[in-house]
């Protein structure tokens, strides 16, 4: 007897049933599997953006949520709550390189762009921007705009053309080149200029801080508590803490996606155990002429396995184009990862897929268990006699 040719048989013997079986299997892993990739891809994102930020250590004002936190790495708008003293204070500090943010937003083409006041040549040697094109800023004033790459392409900018920061015409003085990272969504202008513009009376949003030697990076930051009034947070535990919750509303995602695969397991086990019951006389049958109760229970161990197998691969590939489409949505509709304006990777990898199809597969296989005994320890004259 050709096992694989005997099973195959069996499973497609009734097609409907057939189809609606690894229809639940095919969908219950597809949603399992989009939400892991849209998880890892917005993972994947915020990793990104964290090593854009160029820094060790981030101060802030005392008392931020996680959600103005998020903004650090996304460039949304942020509240000006550290004075310049404190910045002076901390600048004074020795073996640091201390950059100050202005993190606001502006409309431009009724588009809400953000707008960030930075130290210019600070803020250039610390980021390793290169120009794709115009020229950089050349004093620390200057009434004039440096935008990223996406914001050029979006609006079709180049230098020379007029930019609105919240009602002031403003010359675009040079366009950065791609960065892959928070830069290229927002538009700078020197910090000056920003404090003028949004009446901000000597105030930054956040600062971003070199150390020198990392093995003191603790050290540092105590040090920069005592001089400031100011919470300190490291560029590791910002990237913590943020993937923490971002985590935690994935971990719920997946877990309400893991009760359809679940449920796609029970009609394994509903198929197989009707399967057993219509074929008891052939199992007499193929008893009788020689075939082993181990055989049996083999073989529907193997009709379980390809319904995890051929469901598991619809759902990788179903699983991957709705991560396609909808992660972007869903990251817009979480409040942690609003912010992430460029689309995320899509993080449908090789141990991914490997993950989702084992996961099918072993589903599979525990759902045939029960069916593949009940087959198994039928008799002869049992399964003759129910035909």
């Amino acid at each position: 007897m050709n096992l694989w040719k005997f099973v195959w048989r069996n499973l497609i013997r009734r097609k409907g049933r057939f189809a609606f079986t690894l229809a639940g299997v095919a969908i219950g892993m597809a949603a399992f599997v989009a939400l892991m990739s849209i998880g890892q891809g917005l993972t994947n994102e915020i990793k990104r953006q964290a090593q854009g930020l160029g820094a060790n250590l981030v101060v802030t004002p005392n008392g931020w949520c996680a959600y103005e936190q998020i903004s650090v790495l996304t460039g949304e708008q942020l509240p000006e709550a550290i004075p310049m003293s404190d910045l002076e204070k901390i600048r004074s500090l020795p073996g640091i390189t201390a950059v100050p943010y202005l993190n606001e937003k502006t409309a431009f083409r009724n588009q809400p762009v953000p707008v960030v006041g930075i130290w210019p040549e600070e803020m250039r040697a610390m980021q390793k921007w290169r120009l794709a094109a115009g020229r950089y800023f050349s004093g620390q004033d200057e009434q004039g705009v440096v935008v990223g790459f996406a914001i050029a392409q979006q609006f079709k900018l180049k230098p020379g053309d007029e930019f609105t920061v919240r009602g002031h015409l403003m010359p675009v003085l040079g366009v950065l080149q791609e960065t892959g990272t928070k830069d290229d969504i927002a538009a700078f202008i020197p910090l000056q200029v920003a404090q003028r513009i949004y009446g901000v009376d000597g105030k930054v949003s956040f600062i971003a801080v070199q150390v020198a030697d990392l093995d003191h990076i603790e050290a540092v930051s105590l040090k920069i508590q005592e001089v400031a009034n100011v919470a300190v947070v490291s560029d590791k535990q910002l990237l913590s803490s943020i993937l923490s919750i971002v985590g935690t509303v994935g971990a719920a995602m997946q877990a309400v996606a893991a009760v359809g695969v679940v449920a796609a397991a029970f009609g394994i086990i509903n198929t197989l155990l009707t399967a057993v019951y219509e074929r008891r006389r052939e199992i007499g049958i193929m008893q009788a002429i020689g075939c082993s109760h181990r055989a049996l229970f083999i073989a529907f161990l193997l009709e379980s396995s390809l319904y995890g197998l051929i469901g598991g691969l619809l759902g990788v590939v179903l699983g991957g184009f709705a991560a396609y489409l909808l992660g972007p949505h869903f990251a817009a509709q979480n409040t942690f990862t609003a912010a992430l304006r460029q689309a995320p990777t899509l993080g449908l990898d090789g141990p991914t897929i490997g993950y989702a199809l084992g996961l099918s597969i072993v589903l599979a296989l525990l759902a045939g268990l029960y069916p593949a005994y009940q087959a198994a320890k039928l008799t002869p004259m049992e399964a003759i006699h129910h035909g």
